[in-house]
């Protein structure tokens, strides 16, 4: 349950909820809201914010959801193995649709002109990744999936900090003059992201959040794994307390990377893939501990009725015009409210709306997986 909790409230900020802080500035009038409200908006360039861990984490999530129940299949028959291969890439090439849609959402349809397209998405990195990840865990052994994943986060880096290419300088972590950008505009198909030289989505970037997943596929090995202590109770909080200890390991061992190779969300870097690494073990024990372990489970329900239908509201967050929802049912009352708790009541109209949806289905057991 702790693992559709932390997806719901990962899910939970970007249906509205990362209205909320500015909304309660302007009720309360209290400055420190200001620095929750900056925590809600992705970092400019370089830096973090804990709005740049909200799609690792997903991706993070994803990884531990594979790791639970890890499967070889490479010994398999390959009549046994068709089925599950075909379903990889039905997943991969669905999301990557999805993520089409997605991008041209927000009522404007996608383009008749293919190469007017953005094809780079939240939903194709979740599904390359993803899929990437699956690949490994089916045909490899932990063993190399851990080299698999210092190979690639050290191999990246070494690609931005010292590859050459045409018209341009190794080591540039800039918009325009990074490797990433120039591999984008000479491979990227479509358009990208506001027409800019790189795409946070891009191709050489999906590449390291792999290891977001595949670190997520660790953490949950790790957390079916029998543990040998005096009783079953004490062998759940020594899980806690190393996922804790180990996230702020990696979240100080990014900071320590971002010497060298700056944390940033756009590039991916890896001392980004570290910070949100390291962030999400540490989200994902507090939601463990509370939720699986101590077992106060009903104030999840908020959050796990999200967290089970998590892509499709996700979708139908660029589909579907839920203001208009909110403002048909709540807007008499927020009209009618003080001026200051007006922008509040229109937050929680809006989140309000998207969760009794998401209820209806969730009573119903109508879980739309992909």
């Amino acid at each position: 349950m702790s693992l559709d909790s932390l997806r719901g409230f990962d899910m939970f900020w970007i249906l509205g909820g990362e209205g909320l802080f500015a909304a309660l500035l302007v009720l309360t009038g209290w400055s420190g809201w200001q620095w929750f409200d900056g925590q809600m908006h992705h970092s400019q360039w370089h830096g973090f914010t804990f709005y740049d861990v909200i799609f690792p984490l997903f991706i993070f999530l994803s990884g531990v959801a594979l790791g639970l129940s890890p499967k070889r299949l490479d010994k398999l028959p390959l009549s046994q193995r068709t089925p599950i291969y075909r379903h990889a890439f039905k997943r991969l090439g669905l999301l990557i649709l999805l993520g089409v849609l997605y991008n041209h959402g927000w009522g404007t349809g996608a383009p008749v002109d293919p190469e007017q397209v953005r094809y780079a998405s939240v939903l194709a990195r979740i599904g390359f990744a993803w899929f990437i990840g699956a690949m490994l865990v089916w045909h490899t052994s932990l063993r190399t999936q851990i080299i698999s994943a210092f190979a690639i986060l050290i191999g990246y880096g070494l690609l931005q900090l010292f590859m050459p290419f045409p018209n341009g300088q190794a080591g540039q972590f800039t918009q325009s003059g990074s490797i990433n950008a120039y591999i984008d505009t000479l491979f990227l198909p479509g358009i990208s992201y506001q027409n800019r030289a790189l795409d946070p989505e891009g191709i050489l970037s999906t590449l390291p959040a792999v290891v977001n997943g595949l670190i997520g596929v660790f953490v949950g090995q790790y957390l079916v794994k029998h543990q040998q202590a005096l009783n079953k109770l004490s062998g759940e909080w020594v899980k806690v307390i190393s996922l804790l200890l180990v996230g702020a390991l990696l979240i100080g061992l990014g900071w320590l990377v971002d010497m060298i190779i700056p944390v940033n969300k756009d590039l991916w870097t890896s001392s980004f893939v570290l910070v949100t690494s390291g962030w999400s073990m540490v989200f994902l024990a507090i939601f463990y501990g509370i939720v699986d372990v101590l077992k106060w489970q009903k104030w999840s329900l908020v959050f796990v009725v999200i967290g089970t239908n998590a892509i499709i509201i996700y979708l139908a967050s660029s589909l579907m015009n839920w203001q208009y929802f909110a403002q048909s049912l709540f807007g008499g009352v927020v009209n009618a409210a003080p001026a200051s708790w007006q922008q509040l009541l229109s937050v929680m109209s809006l989140l309000a709306v998207q969760w009794l949806a998401l209820l209806w289905l969730y009573q119903r057991k109508i879980f739309i997986r992909i």
